[in-house]
């Protein structure tokens, strides 16, 4: 007999089947989102992120250009197949969009509001957006434990976008040890192919789960041999692939109110990926398994033994 999708045998069928499919299209968007990203341009170089200071900042001399590696980096270098047991092993969030940082060892002799003010202006009149400053206090912190606002300068950021480029200047409240006073990173935009690669994907990997979910549901029925087994891999993939979302999108939308983000933070870091992908791996191991142990044979479905013919007397 051949297994059919047919009408739900009850509520909480159908919610579930609605939460496999949800999560299942939000992880296809965000790995639609991924490719998408890559439309991007490439980054700038020493060259033009120089260019870029002196029209931004005039009167600042850069001292020192960093060329980011990739589009996103773990640990400012491109993703390779030696970093996937650190990327799993919870220090996924070292993964994060990659830039080009220009250093600043000198600046005009100015009070730290007015450097800001007049960067702000000149940002405007170059065609930038600004965002507000964001100011992050200067700590001081004591051997005992416990840290206190140092009372001195503050670290300030100031943020702006302009056609698929972001920059972020922060001015640092006293010089590192090597004397960095400023600096600039420059990073791509979320490139206008993202959100129609969302849409599709999210859209085709969530009808995919919904119906992967319902075919595995009246297939396990019991009486199937493997159905409580299922049952118990199917609770832990939603348990670990929730979970990081649950985390991660508060954190990350709370971070996003707390500092201005010319470009939004991705997809996947909403879905707590990668920094949290072992238990997306371990989830996606589960549900393979579900799935293999699903297309075990059920008992009811061997052919009906045929009634042996009554002959007549």
């Amino acid at each position: 007999m051949r297994e059919r999708l047919g009408r739900p045998e009850s509520r909480t069928v159908v919610v579930w089947a609605a939460l496999t499919a949800l999560i299942c299209g939000l992880f296809s968007a965000a790995l639609a989102t991924w490719g998408a990203w890559h439309t991007a341009r490439p980054l700038p170089d020493a060259a033009e992120t120089t260019a870029l200071v002196a029209e931004v900042l005039p009167g600042y001399e850069v001292n020192e250009v960093d060329p980011g590696a990739a589009l996103f980096t773990f640990y400012s270098q491109p993703l390779r197949p030696r970093n996937l047991k650190s990327l799993l092993l919870l220090d996924g969030g070292e993964y994060q969009q990659g830039s080009t940082v220009a250093t600043v060892r000198t600046t005009p002799r100015a009070a730290q509001q007015e450097m800001v003010a007049r960067a702000e202006r000149r940002l405007r009149e170059t065609g930038w957006r600004t965002f507000p400053p964001h100011v992050t206090p200067e700590l001081t912190c004591r051997a005992g434990g416990g840290c206190t606002p140092a009372g001195g300068p503050d670290n300030v950021s100031l943020v702006a976008r302009r056609d698929d480029t972001g920059v972020d200047i922060h001015w640092l409240a006293n010089p590192s040890v090597d004397g960095t006073r400023l600096t600039v990173a420059v990073y791509r935009d979320t490139p206008p192919a993202v959100l129609p690669a969302g849409i599709g994907g999210g859209l085709v990997g969530g009808a995919l789960g919904g119906l992967v979910f319902a075919w595995a549901s009246r297939r396990t029925r019991h009486p199937h041999s493997a159905a409580n087994g299922v049952t118990v891999l199917y609770a832990i993939t939603m348990l670990f692939w929730w979970a990081p979302v649950l985390l991660a999108a508060p954190q990350l939308l709370g971070h996003h109110r707390d500092e201005p983000h010319p470009v939004w933070h991705p997809l996947w870091e909403w879905l707590g990926q990668p920094a949290l992908s072992l238990f997306f791996v371990v989830g996606a191991g589960c549900a393979l398994f579900a799935l293999a142990l699903a297309m075990v044979p059920r008992r009811d479905t061997d052919p009906l033994a045929t009634p042996a013919p009554e002959f007549a007397r």
